[in-house]
């Protein structure tokens, strides 16, 4: 069985038995998957992304290759390190919600590198969306149009949220962020 579906069998012990899912459940559970990927794992993970953002625009591929490494594959280290308690629960709808929007986008992973890219960016989104509270791209993300992501008065805005919401690749569909309006 690969990794990412045996933490979505973990993630039973999250969401049943009780009427609350806890966020420090939550982080038991990713903390545990987030160990199983190595340093090797991460570095063939960088290598295949920076081959994939080849096709974006110059101007934008080495900030996007910089959020992407500093958010993505930094923050498995930060989740297995990560010694805080963190008080509150998360939605259990929408928690379920996210975790079927996953699974789908991993049902079509066939090689080894992509289902622990499929791990690392399952952990990640989740981690930010449902622990850390916070937009998956993080404030300041550079888009084409030279578009931000933004925060005013404790919301966040995406400017391309619409226009990806229906991508099968894309994380927007559980990304907390909000449309921006420009």
């Amino acid at each position: 069985m690969t990794k990412h579906l045996e933490m979505y069998d973990d993630f039973e012990t999250v969401v049943t038995g009780e009427s609350t899912a806890s966020k420090q459940a939550l982080l038991k559970v990713l903390k545990k998957h987030s160990e199983t990927i190595s340093v090797f794992d991460l570095m063939l993970i960088s290598a295949d992304m920076h081959h994939e953002s080849r096709y974006v625009q110059r101007k934008y591929r080495e900030e996007t290759n910089k959020v992407y490494v500093k958010y993505f594959l930094c923050r498995v280290k930060e989740i297995c390190d990560n010694k805080k308690y963190y008080d509150g629960n998360i939605d259990k709808n929408e928690f379920i919600e996210a975790i079927a929007k996953l699974q789908d986008y991993q049902k079509n992973e066939s090689s080894e590198l992509k289902s622990k890219f499929s791990l690392l960016y399952s952990i990640v989104s989740l981690y930010t969306t449902f622990i850390l509270e916070e937009p998956i791209h993080p404030v300041g993300t550079l888009f084409p149009g030279s578009l931000k992501v933004e925060e005013k008065n404790g919301i966040y805005y995406c400017p391309v949220k619409e226009a990806n919401i229906d991508s099968p690749n894309a994380v927007c569909k559980l990304c907390i962020a909000e449309q921006l309006d420009f």
